[in-house]
């Protein structure tokens, strides 16, 4: 066994380092080894030490030297765009989606497939997310990267490594276990998580998420959910299921819900229950509809955006109702958290003209005049937010624990 100041100890510190200078230069690059060793305190040598083996992982790259007064020039060093990346994806009831981010976080491969019945067959969807991930790691492969981890998005709650998706028919199933069979071997274990709390991280990461301040993201596809940051981190909850908002009473002793309960928001403002409302076919597509774009649109979605815009008066009257609907849940949730802002992403950022005007009056009336203010209601920009957030949660990974990739 070793002792405090034995191999173990030694390692984790090593460890915390590469930690350490990998995050600053993540923050600061391009950075000489010299200001590195300002910024984290580390000794000249030590900085040398862990930029070396940093560079040997295949996480950092050194760019040309720069003469900075007296004395030899200084070799900057940077986060590499290759060959590490990390892969995202994402199912959900009428897509699958992969992305695929390198360490500087650019979008270096982005697939989707809109498909018919996703959901009816646990194992059928399984699978074919596995085909899409196979896919994807080869075309990475040719482009010359090296796929070291992959998190799942999923429209639904998590409890250790099973997931209740009633959209997508899952009751309890192993999804951590069945996806780690199906996806291609990494060094990093697959992970799982819901697909609101992915998508609140991809708005933070890569949208106007980080000039927001607090802020609830509120996804909406055939289900709604919603992920809460504060100060720059997910709000998860004692048993990690915060931000079910699609399951709140809108409207009591209304329609039945795949939860169980009544009147839940999803039955008013989701997919499913617009298009009815709306008296739009959901068409969906008689074959897999591959994609390389961010474009998730559904034929139904994309054809009720288009009757909106044509004042046509169904779809005007559906776009109000899933906007008093989403603003009395909202009314709660400001009232609970007192947010800075409300983001909207998903279907509800395709419906944003239609539905702010209803948000924003729910919101005046229901405690605005109490606290003085009211949220600021942004529309995403993001049309793919949650995996984009699962392939930035597999770069995140690595730079907290950079020898993981080895």
């Amino acid at each position: 066994m070793s002792t405090p100041d034995g191999p173990t100890d030694l390692a984790g510190m090593r460890e915390r380092n590469l930690a350490l200078v990998l995050a600053e230069i993540d923050r600061s690059q391009p950075i000489t080894r010299a200001r590195l060793a300002a910024l984290t305190g580390l000794t000249k040598t030590t900085v040398s030490a862990r930029v070396a083996a940093l560079t040997a992982l295949g996480l950092v790259s050194a760019e040309d030297p720069v003469r900075a007064g007296r004395g030899r020039p200084g070799a900057p060093v940077s986060v590499a765009s290759g060959p590490i990346a990390g892969l995202g994806l994402e199912i959900n009831v009428g897509y699958l989606s992969a992305c695929v981010l390198d360490l500087t976080r650019r979008v270096r491969i982005r697939r989707s497939v809109l498909r018919a019945g996703a959901g009816s067959d646990p194992d059928r969807d399984v699978a074919a997310l596995g085909r899409l991930a196979h896919a994807v790691t080869g075309q990475a492969r040719r482009a010359g990267l090296t796929l070291v981890g992959t998190t799942v998005a999923v429209p639904g709650v998590l409890h250790g490594g099973a997931v209740n998706a009633p959209n997508l028919g899952w009751d309890a199933l192993p999804a951590a276990e069945l996806l780690a069979e199906a996806l291609p071997s990494q060094p990093l274990p697959v992970t799982v998580d819901n697909e609101a709390n992915l998508a609140a991280l991809g708005e933070l990461w890569f949208g106007a998420g980080a000039g927001l301040g607090d802020y609830v993201y509120v996804s909406g596809e055939t289900g709604i959910g919603a992920g809460i940051v504060v100060a720059g981190a997910l709000f998860r909850g004692t048993h990690g299921a915060a931000g079910e908002l699609g399951h709140v009473v809108v409207a009591p002793g209304g329609p039945a819900c795949r939860c169980g309960g009544r009147g839940c928001l999803e039955q008013v403002a989701g997919l499913d229950a617009v298009l009815r409302a709306a008296d739009v076919p959901d068409t969906a597509p008689a074959g897999p509809d591959v994609r390389d774009s961010a474009d998730l649109l559904g034929a139904g979605a994309a054809e009720l955006v288009r009757r909106l815009e044509a004042k046509d008066r169904r779809a005007l009257a559906a776009a109000k109702r899933a906007g008093e609907g989403l603003g009395i849940a909202l009314v709660a949730v400001t009232n609970l958290f007192d947010p800075a802002a409300l983001v909207l992403g998903g279907l509800p950022a395709r419906m944003a003209p239609w539905l702010t005007p209803h948000i924003t009056a729910a919101l005046e009336a229901g405690g605005g005049r109490l606290r003085g203010r009211t949220p600021t209601i942004w529309r995403s920009e993001l049309t793919d937010g949650a995996v984009l957030g699962a392939a930035g949660e597999v770069v995140a990974r690595v730079l907290a624990a950079p020898s993981a990739v080895a």
